[in-house]
């Protein structure tokens, strides 16, 4: 598994790597094969040629934190007659998109439809075996029990916008194993 240790360390490493090779002297090339005066190489001072390649690989790191390394907080279904219950708000994507349940408890997602789009007008809960049709502007509730511990996905009909409903071992699931 990558840590942030290691992938701020490959960073490091590449950075170093790019710097210099960038100070590498360039062989003179023969008047012969010169490139005409109009598009003659123009030579970047070193500072230039250091910030580009510094401010390319923040964004590259930022990139990667975003998409690797941040992780959304769950927000916790509260109980209410026995069942777990939570309304997800649909409008380009799921909010919140991580749910935090316990395992071995009713669940019911509420999931309240505000954006038209076509990808968005079908929620698949795969291990669950679910697949629903949210009407728009409506509330279409989903509802499962979860047995195990783990983090299951949901996605919508496309597969673009996803959320995830992670499942907390309860008290009572402890005492049974």
């Amino acid at each position: 598994m990558v840590t942030q240790k290691k992938l701020l360390r490959h960073f490091c490493n590449l950075g170093l790597l790019l710097s210099i090779a960038s100070i590498a002297p360039v062989k003179a090339v023969p008047p012969e094969t010169a490139m005409p005066t109009s598009q003659r190489q123009i030579e970047q001072p070193f500072e230039v040629k250091l910030g580009v390649t510094l401010g390319g690989l923040a964004l590259i790191g930022l990139e990667l934190w975003w998409f690797l390394l941040s992780k959304s907080q769950g927000q916790q279904a509260t109980a209410n007659q026995g069942i777990q219950e939570l309304t997800i708000k649909v409008d380009g994507g799921y909010n919140p998109d991580r749910v935090v349940v316990k395992a071995g408890q009713p669940v019911r997602l509420n999931f309240f439809r505000e954006d038209p789009s076509s990808c968005l007008e079908k929620v698949i809960l795969p291990d669950f075996h679910i697949a629903k049709d949210l009407d728009l502007y409506r509330v279409t509730p989903v509802e499962f029990t979860p047995q195990k511990p783990g983090e299951y996905p949901f996605t919508c009909g496309m597969n673009m916008a996803r959320g995830v409903v992670e499942v907390k071992a309860s008290a009572a699931t402890n005492q049974n194993e």
